[in-house]
């Protein structure tokens, strides 16, 4: 028996179904997941010595690859100091400095523990804010496990959500709105149902936990004219996009400005961090300036600060560049292989974030990705992972490409996928 099935035995004893994250479990592709040792560039070794080039990247952190040398440094130096203060610290204001300098939208920023603690936040202090109550969001978008956001779509017009969860409560469900993505027609259809007790809308502006699906041309800036229009908050998710396609994250790619936006992943270079922020008089609600309250007890903490400041800073126009470079020519070997082997599929990117959808067509909705062959995912990431590959382990999430991805690792990944469609 191998070393990570008997750990996996293991972890199901004492860690519901083994693993400390869902799709960890390998539920949606089979087989038993491999435990990870260790990590250096593109590369995850595993307890049994396996090697695979990665395309989760930590679900979205290691931009510049694993245990990248200055990044290491930044943490060894921090944490002769101390790991926790639990009391203000210069490396939380210099990354809240970093975030600010960087994304326009954002006058102020509050650091907290993950993207879940952002997203509810960020919820939170724009129901205070607008004095109203409901949330739109839309169906297949996630932004944490927060009770609010598992609810998946009704019928009709204003129908009230329901609990895609057990443990949420109707009371919970009631003040949450699901529109389509990429359907502009559907968030105003809410809005001439609700306008007058709608908070706010929260997208994710490319959509990653439905697999890479671009906003529609006007989308984006339809929805930001809707939320002017009835005096609604635009809340912008980039706990997987800032930072990751562009400088200034999604709003900087697509030209559109939110009044709040969730940040995550790349902000802690690999450590748990998360982080909302926006206009300067909504931030200043936040307590202790304003009567909205949120607290943490390890936010700001200094290893997390570190390794995200450190990881900004690296992420220079030249980075940029070369992940675009690198994001398209994985992207346009895919393309090849599926012309080669006659597979129907898609590929879907937006610069270092992609998705290979089993689909005849253009993926722009929840429903699109759901109607992919799954199956055929199922059996294509098995192929992958047997020949050294270890891609996101269900069909509706995004592969995340970094700098130590060098040309020969993507050739080997395009030989490994055309060998795994034949």
């Amino acid at each position: 028996m191998s070393e990570s099935r008997s750990l996996f035995d293991a972890a199901q004893k004492v860690i519901p179904g083994g693993v400390n994250s869902p799709v960890r479990a390998f539920r949606a592709v089979g087989g038993t997941p491999p435990f990870i040792r260790s990590a250096r560039g593109c590369t995850l070794t595993d307890v049994d010595g396996n090697e695979y080039i990665d395309y989760i990247g930590s679900w979205g952190p290691m931009i510049l690859g694993h245990a990248h040398p200055e990044v290491t440094d930044a943490l060894l130096e921090t944490v002769r100091n101390g790991t926790s203060f639990g009391a203000p610290g210069p490396l939380e204001v210099e990354l809240a400095q970093a975030i600010v300098e960087r994304v326009e939208s954002v006058e102020m920023v509050r650091l907290v523990n993950s993207g879940t603690e952002a997203t509810m936040s960020a919820v939170r202090l724009a129901r205070a804010a607008t004095e109203r109550e409901i949330v739109v969001k839309f169906a297949g978008g996630y932004h944490g496990h927060a009770d609010s956001f598992l609810i998946q779509a009704g019928s009709g017009v204003a129908t009230f959500g329901t609990p895609d969860s057990p443990g949420v409560t109707a009371g919970a469900a009631r003040d949450t709105r699901i529109a389509e993505f990429n359907d502009l027609e559907s968030v105003q259809r809410l809005f001439d149902a609700e306008a007058h007790n709608i908070a706010a809308v929260i997208v994710e502006p490319v959509a990653g936990n439905m697999g890479v699906i671009p906003p529609r041309e006007g989308f984006l800036e339809g929805i930001r004219k809707l939320c002017d229009l009835y005096g609604s908050l635009l809340i912008f998710d980039e706990v997987m996009t800032g930072f990751r396609i562009a400088r200034g994250g999604a709003q900087e790619r697509y030209g559109v400005r939110p009044d709040l936006s969730t940040f995550g992943k790349v902000i802690g270079g690999g450590l748990p961090v998360g982080a909302f922020g926006g206009r300067r008089d909504l931030m200043e609600m936040i307590s202790p300036a304003g009567p909205v309250y949120q607290a943490g007890t390890l936010s700001g903490n200094p290893l997390a600060t570190a390794a995200g400041l450190k990881t900004l800073q690296l992420l220079d126009s030249d980075v940029y560049d070369r992940l675009e470079i690198i994001g398209a020519a994985l992207e346009e070997g895919l393309l090849n292989v599926l012309r080669e082997t006659g597979v129907t599929g898609v590929v879907q990117r937006v610069g270092s974030m992609l998705t290979l959808f089993f689909h005849d067509g253009p993926v722009q909705s929840f429903k699109d990705a759901q109607a992919s062959d799954h199956e055929r995912f199922r059996a294509f990431f098995s192929g992958m992972l047997g020949r050294g590959v270890h891609l996101p382990p269900s069909g509706y999430e995004a592969w995340f490409l970094s700098t130590a991805h060098e040309e020969e690792v993507l050739e080997r990944t395009i030989e490994a996928a055309k060998k795994s469609l034949r």
